[in-house]
Protein backbone atom coordinates (compact mmCIF):
# COMPACT_ATOMS: atom_id res chain seq x y z
CA UNK A 1 0.00 0.00 0.00
CA UNK A 2 2.82 2.17 -0.02
CA UNK A 3 3.58 4.72 3.62
CA UNK A 4 0.95 7.06 2.58
CA UNK A 5 -3.22 6.71 3.59
CA UNK A 6 -5.84 5.76 1.21
CA UNK A 7 -8.80 7.06 1.62
CA UNK A 8 -12.55 6.11 -0.19
CA UNK A 9 -16.23 7.33 0.03
CA UNK A 10 -18.62 4.27 0.47
CA UNK A 11 -21.32 5.74 -1.69
CA UNK A 12 -24.74 5.52 -1.35
CA UNK A 13 -26.78 2.71 -3.53
CA UNK A 14 -30.36 3.57 -4.10
CA UNK A 15 -32.47 0.99 -6.31
CA UNK A 16 -34.13 3.40 -9.09
CA UNK A 17 -36.39 0.20 -9.82
CA UNK A 18 -36.73 -3.03 -7.79
CA UNK A 19 -39.15 -5.63 -9.48
CA UNK A 20 -39.50 -9.33 -7.20
CA UNK A 21 -40.18 -11.87 -9.95
CA UNK A 22 -40.23 -14.91 -7.90
CA UNK A 23 -38.83 -17.15 -4.73
CA UNK A 24 -36.76 -19.18 -5.70
CA UNK A 25 -35.82 -22.46 -4.35
CA UNK A 26 -33.09 -21.48 -2.18
CA UNK A 27 -35.16 -19.11 -0.40
CA UNK A 28 -33.85 -16.24 -2.06
CA UNK A 29 -35.69 -13.86 -4.57
CA UNK A 30 -35.12 -13.26 -7.95
CA UNK A 31 -35.26 -9.68 -8.74
CA UNK A 32 -34.78 -7.06 -11.46
CA UNK A 33 -32.85 -3.87 -10.44
CA UNK A 34 -31.25 -0.94 -11.43
CA UNK A 35 -29.05 0.19 -9.75
CA UNK A 36 -27.63 3.95 -9.23
CA UNK A 37 -25.43 5.40 -6.82
CA UNK A 38 -25.12 8.63 -5.11
CA UNK A 39 -21.73 11.11 -4.99
CA UNK A 40 -22.19 11.03 -0.89
CA UNK A 41 -22.00 8.44 1.62
CA UNK A 42 -19.82 6.51 4.19
CA UNK A 43 -15.98 7.53 4.46
CA UNK A 44 -13.23 5.32 4.66
CA UNK A 45 -9.37 5.63 5.49
CA UNK A 46 -6.68 2.83 5.79
CA UNK A 47 -2.97 3.24 6.69
CA UNK A 48 -0.43 0.90 7.10
CA UNK A 49 -0.31 -0.86 10.51
CA UNK A 50 0.68 -4.51 12.32
CA UNK A 51 -2.84 -6.01 12.25
CA UNK A 52 -6.12 -5.50 10.73
CA UNK A 53 -7.97 -3.41 12.82
CA UNK A 54 -11.40 -1.29 12.58
CA UNK A 55 -12.38 1.87 14.26
CA UNK A 56 -15.87 3.67 13.82
CA UNK A 57 -16.74 6.93 14.73
CA UNK A 58 -20.07 9.50 12.86
CA UNK A 59 -23.30 9.78 13.67
CA UNK A 60 -24.35 5.91 12.93
CA UNK A 61 -21.42 4.18 14.25
CA UNK A 62 -23.57 3.34 17.18
CA UNK A 63 -25.99 1.53 14.90
CA UNK A 64 -22.93 -1.23 13.85
CA UNK A 65 -23.25 -4.18 15.47
CA UNK A 66 -22.32 -7.71 14.49
CA UNK A 67 -23.07 -9.29 11.88
CA UNK A 68 -23.69 -5.96 9.92
CA UNK A 69 -20.40 -4.18 11.52
CA UNK A 70 -18.10 -6.58 10.73
CA UNK A 71 -18.54 -6.52 6.86
CA UNK A 72 -15.47 -4.30 6.80
CA UNK A 73 -13.36 -6.54 8.67
CA UNK A 74 -14.51 -9.32 6.76
CA UNK A 75 -13.91 -7.01 3.51
CA UNK A 76 -10.14 -6.83 4.76
CA UNK A 77 -9.59 -10.36 5.26
CA UNK A 78 -11.60 -11.71 2.18
CA UNK A 79 -8.48 -10.08 0.07
CA UNK A 80 -4.79 -10.13 0.09
CA UNK A 81 -3.04 -7.01 1.34
CA UNK A 82 0.24 -6.63 2.77
CA UNK A 83 0.95 -6.62 6.22
CA UNK A 84 -1.91 -4.75 7.95
CA UNK A 85 -4.13 -2.21 7.90
CA UNK A 86 -5.73 0.23 10.28
CA UNK A 87 -9.23 1.70 8.56
CA UNK A 88 -11.44 4.22 10.35
CA UNK A 89 -14.83 4.15 9.32
CA UNK A 90 -16.68 7.22 9.37
CA UNK A 91 -20.47 6.14 9.45
CA UNK A 92 -22.67 8.73 8.06
CA UNK A 93 -25.54 6.48 6.48
CA UNK A 94 -28.37 5.10 8.78
CA UNK A 95 -27.91 1.11 8.98
CA UNK A 96 -30.72 -1.00 7.75
CA UNK A 97 -31.98 1.52 5.65
CA UNK A 98 -31.69 0.46 1.79
CA UNK A 99 -28.84 2.07 1.23
CA UNK A 100 -26.63 -0.87 1.04
CA UNK A 101 -24.11 1.50 4.14
CA UNK A 102 -22.43 -1.82 4.96
CA UNK A 103 -22.39 -3.12 1.09
CA UNK A 104 -20.76 0.30 0.41
CA UNK A 105 -18.36 0.18 2.60
CA UNK A 106 -17.13 -3.44 1.51
CA UNK A 107 -17.03 -2.12 -1.83
CA UNK A 108 -15.03 1.02 -0.31
CA UNK A 109 -12.77 -1.51 0.89
CA UNK A 110 -12.44 -3.27 -1.79
CA UNK A 111 -11.34 -0.10 -3.84
CA UNK A 112 -8.91 0.79 -1.20
CA UNK A 113 -6.79 -2.80 -1.99
CA UNK A 114 -7.14 -2.04 -5.67
CA UNK A 115 -5.58 0.88 -5.66
CA UNK A 116 -3.10 -0.30 -2.99
CA UNK A 117 -1.80 -3.27 -4.89
CA UNK A 118 -4.66 -4.54 -7.33
CA UNK A 119 -7.92 -7.34 -6.85
CA UNK A 120 -7.67 -11.18 -7.28
CA UNK A 121 -9.37 -11.88 -10.59
CA UNK A 122 -11.92 -13.85 -8.60
CA UNK A 123 -12.84 -10.40 -6.66
CA UNK A 124 -16.60 -10.41 -7.77
CA UNK A 125 -17.09 -13.98 -5.83
CA UNK A 126 -15.46 -12.96 -2.92
CA UNK A 127 -17.51 -10.19 -2.98
CA UNK A 128 -20.93 -11.71 -3.51
CA UNK A 129 -19.84 -13.82 -0.51
CA UNK A 130 -19.84 -10.92 2.11
CA UNK A 131 -23.59 -9.61 0.56
CA UNK A 132 -25.67 -9.48 -2.64
CA UNK A 133 -24.91 -5.52 -2.96
CA UNK A 134 -21.50 -6.17 -2.60
CA UNK A 135 -19.96 -6.39 -6.33
CA UNK A 136 -22.64 -3.74 -7.30
CA UNK A 137 -20.70 -1.44 -4.42
CA UNK A 138 -17.48 -1.81 -5.30
CA UNK A 139 -17.81 -0.84 -8.95
CA UNK A 140 -20.48 1.82 -7.58
CA UNK A 141 -21.38 2.70 -11.25
CA UNK A 142 -24.94 2.33 -12.40
CA UNK A 143 -25.69 -1.05 -13.37
CA UNK A 144 -28.81 -3.65 -14.13
CA UNK A 145 -28.88 -6.49 -11.64
CA UNK A 146 -30.46 -9.80 -12.03
CA UNK A 147 -30.76 -13.04 -9.85
CA UNK A 148 -30.44 -12.08 -6.48
CA UNK A 149 -28.85 -8.83 -7.53
CA UNK A 150 -25.45 -10.00 -8.11
CA UNK A 151 -25.42 -10.88 -11.62
CA UNK A 152 -24.30 -7.00 -13.04
CA UNK A 153 -24.45 -5.34 -16.50
CA UNK A 154 -23.18 -1.87 -16.54
CA UNK A 155 -25.53 1.09 -18.30
CA UNK A 156 -24.78 4.22 -19.14
CA UNK A 157 -26.96 6.59 -16.95
CA UNK A 158 -28.39 9.49 -18.57
CA UNK A 159 -29.41 10.57 -15.17
CA UNK A 160 -25.64 11.26 -13.61
CA UNK A 161 -25.28 14.14 -12.31
CA UNK A 162 -29.36 14.31 -11.03
CA UNK A 163 -29.57 16.05 -7.96
CA UNK A 164 -30.99 13.74 -5.53
CA UNK A 165 -32.45 13.90 -1.88
CA UNK A 166 -32.23 10.83 -0.04
CA UNK A 167 -34.65 10.81 3.23
CA UNK A 168 -34.89 8.38 6.16
CA UNK A 169 -37.46 8.74 9.00
CA UNK A 170 -34.58 7.06 11.59
CA UNK A 171 -36.62 3.88 11.83
CA UNK A 172 -34.34 0.60 10.94
CA UNK A 173 -35.97 -1.96 8.82
CA UNK A 174 -33.72 -5.02 8.31
CA UNK A 175 -34.50 -6.79 4.60
CA UNK A 176 -35.76 -10.09 5.78
CA UNK A 177 -39.10 -9.25 7.29
CA UNK A 178 -39.79 -6.59 4.55
CA UNK A 179 -38.98 -9.83 1.61
CA UNK A 180 -41.89 -12.24 3.90
CA UNK A 181 -44.27 -9.58 3.96
CA UNK A 182 -44.35 -9.63 0.06
CA UNK A 183 -47.39 -10.52 -1.23
CA UNK A 184 -45.69 -13.54 -4.06
CA UNK A 185 -47.19 -11.89 -6.86
CA UNK A 186 -44.89 -10.81 -9.96
CA UNK A 187 -46.14 -7.69 -11.27
CA UNK A 188 -43.91 -8.25 -14.62
CA UNK A 189 -40.39 -7.31 -15.46
CA UNK A 190 -38.31 -4.04 -15.11
CA UNK A 191 -39.04 -2.30 -18.37
CA UNK A 192 -35.62 -1.97 -20.98
CA UNK A 193 -34.37 0.87 -22.29
CA UNK A 194 -32.59 4.15 -20.68
CA UNK A 195 -32.04 4.41 -17.04
CA UNK A 196 -34.12 7.55 -17.05
CA UNK A 197 -37.19 5.63 -18.44
CA UNK A 198 -36.50 2.61 -16.58
CA UNK A 199 -36.67 4.59 -13.59
CA UNK A 200 -39.61 6.73 -14.32
CA UNK A 201 -41.41 3.39 -15.56
CA UNK A 202 -40.08 0.44 -13.28
CA UNK A 203 -41.20 0.68 -9.50
CA UNK A 204 -40.17 -1.33 -6.20
CA UNK A 205 -41.81 -3.89 -5.16
CA UNK A 206 -40.96 -3.70 -1.54
CA UNK A 207 -42.88 -0.46 -0.90
CA UNK A 208 -46.01 -2.04 0.13
CA UNK A 209 -44.38 -4.75 2.41
CA UNK A 210 -42.08 -2.18 3.82
CA UNK A 211 -45.06 0.72 4.44
CA UNK A 212 -46.99 -1.99 5.92
CA UNK A 213 -44.67 -2.75 8.43
CA UNK A 214 -43.41 0.72 8.85
CA UNK A 215 -46.21 3.05 7.84
CA UNK A 216 -43.89 6.41 8.32
CA UNK A 217 -42.32 5.34 4.71
CA UNK A 218 -46.00 6.68 3.03
CA UNK A 219 -45.61 9.79 5.14
CA UNK A 220 -41.68 10.40 3.50
CA UNK A 221 -42.98 9.28 0.10
CA UNK A 222 -45.77 11.87 0.44
CA UNK A 223 -43.82 14.78 1.75
CA UNK A 224 -40.92 14.46 -0.90
CA UNK A 225 -43.58 14.07 -3.87
CA UNK A 226 -44.90 17.09 -2.41
CA UNK A 227 -41.64 18.93 -3.99
CA UNK A 228 -41.95 18.69 -6.93
CA UNK A 229 -39.60 16.02 -7.59
CA UNK A 230 -39.81 14.07 -11.11
CA UNK A 231 -39.23 11.13 -8.80
CA UNK A 232 -40.15 9.71 -5.65
CA UNK A 233 -39.62 6.23 -4.87
CA UNK A 234 -38.27 3.78 -1.95
CA UNK A 235 -34.81 2.69 -2.11
CA UNK A 236 -34.11 -0.92 -1.71
CA UNK A 237 -36.05 -2.77 1.41
CA UNK A 238 -36.77 0.90 2.98
CA UNK A 239 -36.97 2.80 4.92
CA UNK A 240 -34.43 5.17 3.04
CA UNK A 241 -36.21 6.98 0.33
CA UNK A 242 -35.30 9.53 -2.89
CA UNK A 243 -36.46 12.34 -4.64
CA UNK A 244 -34.60 13.20 -8.36
CA UNK A 245 -34.97 16.97 -9.65
CA UNK A 246 -34.38 18.66 -12.61
CA UNK A 247 -32.09 21.30 -10.85
CA UNK A 248 -29.90 21.88 -7.88
CA UNK A 249 -32.14 24.85 -7.16
CA UNK A 250 -34.96 22.22 -6.58
CA UNK A 251 -33.11 20.16 -4.70
CA UNK A 252 -31.91 23.09 -1.87
CA UNK A 253 -35.74 24.28 -1.94
CA UNK A 254 -36.76 20.77 -0.98
CA UNK A 255 -34.19 20.18 1.24
CA UNK A 256 -35.18 23.16 3.46
CA UNK A 257 -38.63 22.40 3.17
CA UNK A 258 -38.34 18.80 4.56
CA UNK A 259 -35.80 20.15 7.38
CA UNK A 260 -38.36 22.95 9.43
CA UNK A 261 -41.18 20.15 8.36
CA UNK A 262 -39.54 17.05 9.62
CA UNK A 263 -36.47 18.16 11.45
CA UNK A 264 -36.41 14.63 13.17
CA UNK A 265 -35.88 12.88 9.75
CA UNK A 266 -32.18 12.41 8.40
CA UNK A 267 -31.71 13.28 5.00
CA UNK A 268 -28.21 13.60 2.33
CA UNK A 269 -28.56 15.42 -0.77
CA UNK A 270 -26.21 14.14 -3.35
CA UNK A 271 -26.17 14.19 -7.11
CA UNK A 272 -26.12 10.45 -9.20
CA UNK A 273 -22.61 9.21 -10.25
Amino acid sequence: MGAGMLTETAYAKINLALHVRRRREDGYHELETLFAFVDDGDRLSASPAEADRLTTHGEFASGIEDPFGNIVAKALSALPHAKGWAVELEKRLPVAAGLGGGSADAGAVFRMVERGHGLPDDWQARAATLGADVPACVLSVTCIGTGTGTDLVPIENDLACTPVLLVNPRVALTTGPVFKAWDGVDRGAMPSGSVRKVALEGRNDLEAPAIAICPVIAEVLAALSDTAPFLTRMSGSGATCFALYENEAQLQTAAEKLAKSHPGWWQMAGRLR
